[in-house]
């Protein structure tokens, strides 16, 4: 017995010590050094031994009738080892979807949007399947295209599809409205006749791309027991199976999916591209098949964030606060469903913004067109809403003579606040402060451009490298923006994720080994989980499995919800884990020391500790030869879908607000706008990695920017085809676009979830873009209801 009372362990050990690289740390991720040398294996760098090489020929045009395709020469060229139409599918099953399965996996009958697939191809060389296809002789009879709201539900209009039958069917007024999703709430009709201010505004906003860098890609190679094995690029490996396997005519046991390197997401990959089109040429052909979309291709390969037609009325009083709202959102679904349900949910209830208003009317709805079909995107439908109410934010406060932030912080919602759904927001919700951060912020120093000698850093003006000015015509503006975002999935989805956690000892040391089949989309996910396995059991070794369907569902890398959901799926069962080594360890050493008797007992820097510290063995003396392998769900609390009348139901599990101030510089001659700075302020709960919540912020930010003032696919509106399929006339931002981005991060936890964290990846996209708006207009005066603003929206011309 020792003079302090504790009885040494069979090691010796007398005190614990705190385990790095848990939460809380900055810890570097372990693929940032492969990814920026070059060297970290992306889908598209799979091989096999023996693969044959797929393609997909896709439609010519928007809507047609197929009359006949004819595949002989297509099937007659050397290399070629399988052709596949729409006859050629395995089984009845034909069709797919996240929610409503309509999406043919190859066109049969007709096609409904430019560049859907409509055959396949598999060759010993993809040059020879891209020739290949490019033989294929379809005749398509052109029908009249559905573009927008007018030609959609017009009387006698063409309908999209044709024989409906899902369960949005019964509660539209017109075949081709996709989802209507209204909010009523109080009389907004009478609230606006005791308003003092009333100001109205149209607003559209363009159909942005995910613009993921890493295009489509796959592996599928055919196993001995009539299975398949895919390796793929992929948001939800559950989602992917579920959708696979019926097609195939196989049971989901037989299809093995392992998740390979994903170079971006944002939504993108949550639908299917190559994955079932790659399995039916391996299985047809019994060689591995590889497909690899090039960057034309995946502008068509993947869903879009949905365009947008807005139409806002807020009324106010004198003294500034919000009497009233009235919206409508009009959502261009495109072909196909998708997320469109989903996207209306929330662009519905997210409709009013983080302010408080109490009179609400509310209408939202996705429509049935032919252009691309649209779906998931970061922001996920708020952040159409948020360009729009922070619009109209600005006209009020100008109309009241108030400023711009000063009025959000008379109407922003806090704690308690209720929704429009008529949800209590029930944790900290720092509106007001947020805008406070922002604003308190010194602004950048003036004319950045003019350095010593009197000559300019043209980098630094509008037009950039481009030398199209020195100076000359440049007038700054400052704007402010706020948004909210939901965290998770909403409206009664069965939202969990599932992960193993294994302990035991290699090599005389403790090792964790963590095993999810969440997709890392270069969001961090795979770090935050050994973070939280150090922090939860104490061992510096932890080992991150690859993703695959060997496990039970994550879920989606979506919806700002993997730190949220497989982060407390990781750390739930820790705990679980953690609990049983104390067993194994009171049952072996529990006679040596009543503190093994409590429960209060933790694990750090590989050893069993009480709370104040002191060791009583070590976690390698505990396990010996014994492992702990723990396979457990997490869920959070339960929500309900909103009434389809009345919008009403605690839809959402979680808020997560974001600031932004910008500062801009216009060239009113040229039209040109350089973004100088885009402060931003948002609430994350707790930064379980603090480097990485910064990145997510700065390239929320990024992307928000760049819908503001150039990204944008364009649409014919008589051919419905896709104008600007490359990254040459599909402009996204770079690094010399990227403007400063300082960050204010707070800590306010959430009560709810797992270490009080709060979803940080989407809010930023929210409010930066109506920010970049407000700067430019507060410069040139301009009233600008459109994104992203091209250079003849600012000069007239």
């Amino acid at each position: 017995m020792t003079t302090s009372g504790i009885t040494p362990t069979p090691t010796g050990l007398t005190q614990g010590a705190a385990t790095k690289g848990g939460i809380g740390e900055s810890t570097l991720r372990p693929d940032g050094v492969l990814k920026v040398t070059g060297e970290f294996a992306y889908a598209s760098d799979l091989w096999h031994e023996d693969m044959l090489w797929g393609y997909t020929l896709r439609s010519t045009v928007a809507h047609a009738t197929i009359v006949s395709i004819d595949t002989a020469e297509a099937l007659a060229t050397s290399g070629v080892y399988a052709v596949l139409t729409y006859d050629d599918l395995p089984t009845e099953v034909r069709h797919y979807g996240l929610e409503i399965q309509d999406t043919p996996v190859l066109a049969h009958g007709k096609v409904r949007h430019h560049g859907e697939p409509v055959a396949l191809v598999a060759a010993d060389h993809p040059e020879t399947a891209r020739r290949a296809a490019a033989k294929i002789r379809i005749v398509y009879e052109e029908l009249p295209v559905i573009t927008d709201e007018a030609s959609a539900t017009a009387p006698g209009a063409v309908l999209v599809h044709e024989h409906r039958d899902d369960h949005h069917f019964p509660h539209v007024t017109h075949p081709n409205i996709l989802h209507r999703q209204p909010i009523v709430r109080g009389d907004a009709e009478a609230a606006a006749r005791r308003a003092d201010v009333i100001v109205t505004g149209s607003y559209v906003f363009g159909m942005q791309d995910q613009a993921f860098l890493g295009p489509e890609s796959g592996l599928a190679v055919p196993a001995e027991d009539g299975g398949v094995d895919l390796y793929v690029a992929t948001q939800w490996l559950h989602a992917d199976l579920r959708q696979i396997a019926p097609v195939l005519g196989l049971p989901e046991s037989k299809v093995r999916m392992t998740l390979s390197g994903v170079g971006g997401a944002f939504g993108g990959r949550e639908d299917l591209s190559m994955q079932i089109h790659g399995c039916l040429l391996a299985l047809r052909t019994g060689k591995p098949v590889k497909i690899v979309y090039n960057r034309f291709e995946s502008f068509f390969g993947h869903v879009h964030r949905h365009p947008a037609r807005l139409w806002y009325e807020h009324g106010a009083t004198k003294d500034g606060k919000l009497t009233h709202m009235k919206c409508r959102i009009v959502l261009d679904g495109g072909a196909y469903a998708s997320s469109s349900p989903a996207v209306v949910g929330n662009a519905a209830s997210l409709s009013a913004g983080p302010y408080v208003i109490d009179d609400v009317d509310i209408e939202a709805l996705a429509l049935y067109t032919n252009n691309p079909p649209c779906g998931a995107m970061r922001g996920f439908g708020a952040v159409q809403a948020c360009f729009a109410y922070e619009a109209q934010m600005d006209k009020l406060a100008a109309r009241l003579g108030l400023d711009p932030v000063e009025f959000r912080q008379r109407n922003a919602m806090e704690q308690g606040t209720i929704m429009p759904t008529g949800q209590p927001v029930d944790s900290p919700a720092p509106v007001a402060e947020l805008l406070r951060r922002v604003k308190s912020r010194p602004l950048p120093p003036e004319r950045q451009w003019e350095v010593a000698g009197g000559a300019s850093d043209v980098r630094a003006l509008p037009g950039g490298l481009s030398n199209t000015t020195h100076g000359e015509g440049v007038v700054r503006g400052v704007g402010y923006a706020v948004g909210i975002k939901n965290v998770g999935f909403s409206e009664g989805f069965d939202d969990y994720s599932t992960a193993r956690v294994r302990m035991e000892v290699v090599g005389g040391e403790p090792v964790v080994t963590v095993h999810t089949a969440m997709a890392e989309v270069g969001q961090g996910g795979i770090t935050v989980q050994a973070q939280i396995a150090r922090s939860e059991l104490g061992v510096a070794q932890v080992t991150i499995q690859p993703a695959d369907t060997r496990v039970g569902s994550a879920g989606s890398t979506s919806a700002s919800r993997q730190t949220y959901m497989t982060g407390g799926a990781v750390k739930n069962t820790c705990e679980a884990v953690r609990e049983q080594v104390l067993e194994i360890g009171r049952r072996k050493f529990g006679t040596y020391h009543p503190a093994w008797a409590t429960a209060e007992l933790l694990l750090e820097g590989g050893k069993v500790v009480t709370d104040g510290g002191e060791a009583l063995a070590a976690l390698a003396d505990v396990l010996e030869g014994e492992a702990v392998d723990l396979e457990l769900e997490f869920r959070h609390r339960p929500t309900q879908a909103f009434d389809l009348r009345t919008g009403q139901g605690n839809g959402h599990v979680q808020y997560s607000f974001a600031a932004h101030r910008a500062v801009v510089e216009v060239d009113t001659e040229l039209g040109l706008v350089k973004v100088v700075e885009l402060a931003c302020a948002q609430d994350v709960g707790k930064a379980l990695n603090p480097l990485s919540v910064i990145g997510q912020i700065q390239g929320g930010t990024t992307q928000g920017l760049g819908v503001a003032v150039m990204e944008e696919i364009v649409v014919d509106p008589r051919t419905a085809k896709v104008r600007n399929p490359s990254f040459t006339d599909y402009l996204i931002p770079t690094i010399l676009d990227t403007p400063d981005i300082p960050v204010d991060v707070l800590e306010l936890a959430d009560s709810h979830a797992p270490y009080g964290l709060r979803g940080v990846g989407e809010a930023p996209t929210l409010s930066s873009t109506p920010a970049v708006l407000a700067a430019i207009r507060q410069a040139t005066g301009l009233e600008l209801n459109r994104t992203p603003v091209r250079p003849e929206h600012l000069t007239g011309s």
